[in-house]
């Protein structure tokens, strides 16, 4: 009994720790992670998208959803996917995990304090 309540309390101590760490994102530095790594293919701006959809406002909407851009996938459009930071931090951590024949070509952000960053910057553009 002892050993699962270890392990129960490490589980919880980490997932805690995680979401921590997710929270205490920096959007200074996400908006320099965002440029490194999202800024060829996505625009922070408005209405400018550029080969994927502008991700001003990206957090909380719905996924496929940005009415002036056509370059979708039917596997993005189909998701069902609202952008949470959860979400957010899966798909770029491994896009084509969570949108399996998605079109994103990324292989995916490893650093977790840097997509805590990028997270950050996206909720701050609203």
């Amino acid at each position: 009994m002892k050993k699962y309540s270890l392990w129960s309390a490490v589980f919880i101590v980490s997932v805690t720790l995680s979401q921590q760490s997710m929270a205490a994102g920096d959007p200074k530095k996400g908006k320099d992670v965002f440029a490194e790594e999202c800024g060829d293919c996505h625009s922070a701006t408005p209405g400018k998208n550029k080969k994927g959809p502008s991700l001003f406002g990206a957090i909380g909407r719905k996924a496929g959803a940005v009415p002036d851009f056509s370059g979708y996938s039917e596997a993005m459009k189909q998701s069902d996917i609202t952008w949470s930071a959860d979400k957010v931090d899966s798909y770029i951590a491994q896009p084509r995990k969570v949108v399996p024949g998605g079109k994103m070509k990324y292989d995916g952000l490893d650093d977790l304090a840097a997509r805590a960053d990028v997270i950050a910057y996206l909720s701050s553009l609203k």
